[in-house]
């Protein structure tokens, strides 16, 4: 798990967005396991092993939560492998699986913010990129996603996480990245920018 932190409009959000696709970026090159992406079409980047789950969640909310997932393996041909990862997500999700016929659009902010998760895991990717999961989660909630963002790193899925709540962000991260207007200002171990005086001055208070 990786998270990049920054101020508000210091291009997090776009950077994952280029990386996903959505955008294209004005100069230089995305490359992925050793080939270039720059430019791809999002469903192209998502079969190459990048999901995107983006701030505000983007459900499907007059389809049902199983739809919703279904639509996660849309770009699949492995039936049988997508099927079977179908019975994974709604075991490590199981409001998920007791909602399972429910319009997604009646689901709670927390239950919508795993959906989001379990959807794009439903592509099968090598790399998640996570906007702003635990925004405007209460706080019990928070602390259910940031046990998930941890589950799904130790099971294999490499992370990119972008997140306004910095302390927990560099508590589930082996490193880290501070963006301040599109250019990186601070990197390295999570642990040491835990206790970087900069980040504890304009993030972490006293």
């Amino acid at each position: 798990v990786v998270a990049i932190l920054g101020a508000n409009g210091a291009g997090k959000t776009t950077l994952l967005k280029t990386i996903a696709g959505v955008l294209r970026p004005r100069s230089g090159t995305v490359s992925f396991l050793g080939a270039e992406i720059t430019g791809l079409p999002p469903h192209r980047i998502v079969r190459r092993g990048i999901a995107l789950v983006p701030e505000g969640r983007a459900i499907l909310s007059r389809m049902t939560v199983r739809e919703n997932l279904e639509m996660g393996a849309f770009t699949r041909r492995d039936v049988n492998a997508a099927s079977r990862d179908m019975d994974r997500v709604m075991g490590r999700f199981p409001v998920l699986k007791e909602r399972a016929g429910q319009l997604a659009g009646s689901l709670s902010g927390g239950e919508q913010q795993m959906l989001a998760i379990a959807r794009a895991l439903m592509s099968a990717p090598k790399l998640l990129l996570l906007d702003e999961p635990t925004l405007g989660l209460a706080p019990l909630v928070v602390a259910d996603i940031f046990s998930i963002i941890r589950e799904i790193g130790a099971a294999g899925t490499t992370i990119l996480l972008v997140e306004q709540n910095v302390g927990q962000a560099l508590k589930v991260s082996s490193g880290a990245y501070v963006l301040e207007t599109g250019k990186i200002a601070l990197s390295g171990p999570s642990r040491d920018l835990l206790q970087e005086p900069r980040i504890k001055a304009s993030y972490l208070g006293k």
